[in-house]
């Protein structure tokens, strides 16, 4: 279903996880729960895979995850500061020890001269207080091209925060 290459990092980061006795959560904007998808896809991820949450509109990420509508009014929905708003409520809605949230512009429409089709905010963090975030700006590429590069860059992300051990 997805990518061999992809599905092979997501492999390796499900084994690291489980063998540290690591949950994941997913907060997911632009790539509609294909971070989630990718990692139950992967057998075992039972193991490692607390829970997802799609939060596609802003009503959604103020609800769910507990992003204030102020900031998302402030900084707009695609910002690093909503993605790491993000992260850290997809933590406090869950048990687990590390989340990693995407929020961006999958296009084909939809971006402005600030916020180009392709830019994309990807944010984790661990319960030891561990986070990151960056900026990806993917150019013009095609919707799904830009979704699976961001589910790249989230597995990426979420292995720069596992707790150290």
């Amino acid at each position: 279903m997805f990518p061999a290459e992809l599905t092979t990092v997501a492999a390796r980061l499900v084994d690291d996880m489980r063998e540290r006795g690591l949950k994941l959560a997913t907060a997911e904007s632009c790539t509609g729960g294909l971070i989630s998808g990718l990692i139950t896809e992967i057998p075992g991820s039972s193991d490692v895979f607390e829970r997802g949450f799609v939060t596609y509109s802003n009503e959604a990420k103020a609800e769910l995850l507990g992003v204030p509508a102020s900031l998302i009014l402030a900084r707009g929905a695609v910002s690093a500061e909503v993605a790491a708003a993000m992260a850290s409520g997809a933590l406090a809605h869950s048990p687990a020890d590390v989340a990693v949230a995407v929020t961006g512009v999958a296009g084909p429409g939809g971006g402005t001269a600030a916020k180009p089709v392709g830019l994309v905010h990807v944010a984790a963090g661990s319960r030891d207080g561990r986070a990151s975030g960056r900026e990806f700006r993917f150019g013009p590429l095609s919707r799904s091209e830009i979704r699976l590069a961001t589910m790249s860059a989230a597995l990426d992300l979420v292995r720069s925060v596992l707790p150290r051990g």
